[in-house]
């Protein structure tokens, strides 16, 4: 029992550490990930596409929409692959007015902690400010909510390395 626990703590260590990898690559090659993954999901969505169309003239029904189905995958896929920039912009400037909205709306509440003299307010205005601030850096920098994910990647990865390392060192304690 013991082998088999430290052989699968040392695999989540070895996915960790490649999470920790991808995460590196994402904040620092944003816009070449992004295309990749696009590639990889429009081609994904085409060969789903074309197998459903190969399925419905194999069938030999008149399920038409099992064609339409085909034909909207396909469509899909290549846009996926070949707009992934817009896309990603879209997304990018929807997340960011987001986030600038709700700091907005956090220094609304500020205003009235503030007349309400609760000791609150400064730390709420502080952080209000930053989340519009970074509302605004989501806006403006290209590839910054890939930036931002890969961050996150990379505090799991090392978190979970650490945690493994932990239950590998104690593994002895946890069976008696």
């Amino acid at each position: 029992m013991e082998r088999f626990l430290k052989k699968s703590s040392w695999s989540d260590i070895i996915i960790s550490f490649l999470f920790v990898i991808l995460g590196l690559a994402l904040i620092s090659r944003p816009e070449f990930v992004t295309s990749m993954i696009s590639f990889i999901l429009g081609t994904i969505c085409i060969v789903m596409g074309v197998l459903k169309g190969i399925d419905y003239f194999a069938s030999r029904k008149t399920d038409n929409y099992l064609l339409a189905v085909a034909i909207v995958i396909i469509i899909a896929g290549i846009i996926i692959m070949f707009c992934a920039g817009m896309i990603a912009s879209v997304f990018r400037i929807l997340i960011g007015l987001w986030i600038i909205y709700s700091g907005i709306m956090n220094l609304q509440t500020t205003i009235v902690w503030k007349d309400y003299k609760s000791r609150l307010w400064l730390l709420t205005f502080i952080l209000s400010i930053a989340t519009i601030i970074a509302g605004v850096y989501i806006l403006v920098t290209n590839g910054a909510m890939v930036q931002i994910v890969g961050a996150i990647i990379i505090f799991y990865g090392i978190m979970d390395i650490i945690e493994s390392t932990i239950f590998i060192k104690k593994i002895d304690n946890y069976l008696e």
